[in-house]
């Protein structure tokens, strides 16, 4: 395979199916999302062929375990993927929609219009799910879009795009609306990444070492994050009983997902209530403790904690504990290791809490919450295309609008400027 003319076929009919998706109907796109819904649903045995074989090669190479799970394809995964289809299907469509309208001296009318932003071009490792996921946003709001998953799910992914074509045939739209790159060839990423002239915009879904090198090649604007080092503070004005409830449940309801707790920062008045028992929580989920000094004197079971430990995402059973004086300092500590994704405080303090807010500079800050409600499902924007920490276009979960960009529109009664 000529891997640069593969990629710029694809191209070339992504930016023609994206003009046809873009001139679409809702219900035509609703349509086809509910069509690629009842295919999956109808196909699940073939779905999971294609993952256990994904899934054993994976073991045979050795792949780690987080990664293992993003890769599985589980009955209730399939599930979500089909809800996922409804919710998007459900949601309102932005396309089109005008706001801030108003009238000028002249007489016109100005105001914004939504609008695709064309081709989209996805790239992201393991999680197959995230196939129909991308799909599902891209198509809601009006846009093609190339995928590119990680060699570990090639299978997968290639039996849930037959599932994408049959739903776009069934409502009409071009099969080029959703193209998922059928080669695990990495020079494909490299070119899907350069290709200016038929890719409006990148969004990369995995590692860090693969976000910094496409952020760093790319020759089309980037939608990213580039970890998920997050952070939970109980505060002097916290619950003993919420507090703990977050903190277990942050770290260990999944450990491989972005918005998993990484450090748990506790106030020093704090820390001889709370400490101990989650400790015994920790340890009954198996999760090992890497703690500052503090937190060592208080928990016997904790190893101490290195510089390096603060910046650590990392996506597995392993927790860094600091003890902090107050929030001052756990706003410090946060906006010097956080990598601006989601970050949480529990308090009962409301003057405490919108400091918090104010001055915790990340894409999802929190009170009283698990950092692991921080995704689309949960924000109500259904299915997400991925979480942003960038501060230009959009930051956080990205749903429909963020997938949308506005121009501007003027209504005339034949007004001419003198």
């Amino acid at each position: 395979m000529d891997v640069d003319q593969y990629m710029v076929e694809l191209g070339v009919a992504a930016r023609a199916a994206s003009r046809v998706v873009a001139a679409s109907s809702t219900a035509v796109r609703n349509h086809a999302l509910l069509a690629v819904r009842d295919t999956l649903d109808g196909a699940r045995a073939k779905l999971a062929d294609a993952n256990a074989q994904d899934m054993e090669q994976g073991r045979a190479k050795a792949l780690g375990a987080p990664l293992l799970d993003r890769l599985e394809l589980t009955p209730a995964r399939i599930d979500a993927m089909l809800e996922g289809l409804q919710q998007v299907a459900a949601l309102p469509d932005p396309v089109g929609s005008i706001s801030d309208m108003r009238t000028m001296p002249s007489g016109i009318g100005v105001g914004r219009m939504r609008v695709p932003l064309g081709v989209i071009g996805i790239i992201y490792e393991s999680r197959p799910n995230v196939t129909v996921e991308a799909a599902s946003l891209c198509l809601k709001s009006g846009n093609a879009t190339i995928l590119r998953g990680g060699s570990e799910a090639l299978a997968s992914n290639g039996a849930i795009a037959k599932c994408l074509v049959q739903g776009l045939q069934a409502a009409g739209l071009p099969e080029a609306a959703v193209q998922v790159v059928a080669t695990a060839d990495r020079a494909a990423v490299g070119k899907l990444i350069a290709m200016p002239e038929y890719v409006d915009v990148i969004v990369p879904r995995g590692g860090k070492g693969l976000i910094e090198r496409i952020s760093k090649d790319a020759k089309v604007p980037v939608i990213k994050h580039l970890d998920g080092v997050c952070h939970v503070y109980i505060d002097d004005g916290a619950d003993d009983e919420m507090a703990v409830s977050i903190a277990v449940n942050a770290k260990t309801q999944r450990y491989g997902t972005c918005n998993t707790m990484e450090t748990l920062l506790v106030a020093e008045s704090k820390a001889a209530a709370v400490l101990p028992r989650l400790a015994e929580a920790y340890a009954a989920a198996g999760v090992e403790l890497r703690g500052c000094p503090r937190t060592v004197a208080l928990v016997s079971a904790a190893t101490a904690a290195t510089e390096q430990d603060w910046h650590e995402e990392y996506l597995a059973p392993v927790l860094a504990v600091r003890v902090v004086a107050d929030l001052q300092q756990a706003i410090e500590h946060i906006n010097t290791y956080s990598s601006q994704h989601t970050d949480s405080i529990v308090t009962r303090d409301h003057g405490r809490a919108m400091r918090f807010l104010r001055e915790v500079d990340s894409s999802s800050v929190m009170i009283n919450a698990s950092t692991r409600l921080a995704d689309g499902f949960e924000y109500g924007l259904g299915a997400e295309i991925g979480i942003s920490t960038d501060k230009l276009h959009a930051r956080g979960p990205v749903g429909l609008e963020g997938l949308t960009s506005q121009k501007f529109v003027v209504l005339g009664e034949g007004q001419i400027r003198s």
